[in-house]
């Protein structure tokens, strides 16, 4: 039901001390959407579990869905928050002449019902698992709000991504909106100018909603508290699944994914182009297998393309299905513990 790969010296510690929640000192959330909820029940056990007892300071590291994730494991009742983000993203709808303000006003809506009364403050206050948010801050075309030319902002990206990553970081800066007492540090060889803000109750709801803000499917955010003024967007035009290097995160990551081979960036879905192996040397990465995703309704995980392809209703009854169905991968992950087989373990890359 569960793969489990690791990069090699993830897999030397392991071996040599087992596989146990005070090995990992990070924990990575990607961009995807829906195709999240692939993961829900393992999210559940992880921190209803694994992780429970945890007195070392954990990172939350994520971008677009994964920073929502990060602000669910951050609260006081993770269980009870991550489930609340699944039962009503899963359970989202638009009308026909959906509009970028509409998506971004039902957005809206999610998060407050995600925080609730006091999830806000209890994010900002953890000192055990301290979230953070990446954001991308868009600079010239792709700062429009004015849809053609946000296109042809988009389609540059495109291009200059095709020829090398590089070549977008005058285009896009990565902020990342954190616990004010985290000492983590990102390190990108592709070179994007990385910042730090700290996460305050004038700036969480608005850095988290920048996370997500997907372009030309919601509305950037402008001018976010504590931030220099311009547009910021969906982390994971950046980071859509990670290629960087995390400093002052002495253990290993763990990173849940729906897909055992990572891409950069946004713009990476479409190329062949690789994630460095020694980026992920420290990683232990825990992905539904082919089989688990073979028996889900339709054969997939779900995805954005869902809200266009299929009746809500159909579409609300098939992701509450995948959702039920996840906690399987929990079974086969706590049965993992149990055991410590590493034979079930494979390299990264």
């Amino acid at each position: 039901m569960l793969d489990i790969y690791a990069g090699k010296s993830a897999l030397t510690l392991i071996e040599k001390e087992g596989f146990k929640q005070s090995i990992f000192s990070s924990f990575l959330g990607a961009s995807g959407g829906p195709k999240w909820f692939s993961l829900f029940g393992l999210d559940k056990y992880l921190f209803g579990e694994f992780f429970a007892n945890r007195t070392d300071p954990l990172n939350l590291i994520g971008s677009s869905a994964g920073a929502f994730r990060a602000a669910c494991f951050a609260q006081n009742d993770p269980v009870g928050a991550i489930t609340r983000l699944a039962k009503y993203y899963s359970e989202t709808s638009y009308e026909d002449d959906v509009t970028p303000l509409a998506i971004s006003n039902s957005a809206r809506a999610l998060l407050d019902r995600v925080f609730d009364e006091h999830g806000a403050q209890e994010i900002i206050d953890n000192p055990i698992f301290k979230a953070h948010f990446l954001v991308a801050k868009s600079n010239g075309l792709v700062a429009s709000e004015r849809k053609p030319l946000q296109i042809a902002g988009l389609v540059k990206s495109y291009a200059l991504n095709r020829m090398n990553r590089r070549l977008l970081t005058k285009q896009y800066e990565r902020f990342v909106f954190q616990n004010a007492n985290s000492t983590l540090s990102i390190e990108d060889e592709s070179g994007f100018l990385t910042h730090k803000v700290p996460l305050t109750q004038a700036n969480i709801k608005e850095s988290l909603l920048a996370s997500g803000s997907i372009p030309m499917v919601m509305l950037g955010i402008r001018n976010i508290p504590g931030a220099p003024k311009g547009m910021y967007r969906d982390g994971g035009i950046i980071d859509y699944h990670f290629d960087i290097s995390l400093k002052n995160s002495p253990k290993l990551t763990l990173y849940p994914h729906f897909n055992a081979q990572p891409k950069a960036g946004w713009f990476d879905k479409s190329l062949k182009r690789r994630v460095n192996a020694l980026n992920y040397d420290k990683t232990v990465m825990l992905v539904p297998s082919d089989g688990f995703i073979a028996s889900l309704p339709f054969g997939k995980i779900p995805d954005r393309e869902d809200f266009t392809k299929m009746p809500t209703q159909e579409r609300i009854e098939y992701w509450q299905q995948v959702l039920r169905q996840t906690e399987a991968l929990a079974d086969s992950f706590s049965e993992f513990i149990k055991q410590q087989d590493y034979s079930r373990i494979k390299l990264i890359g």
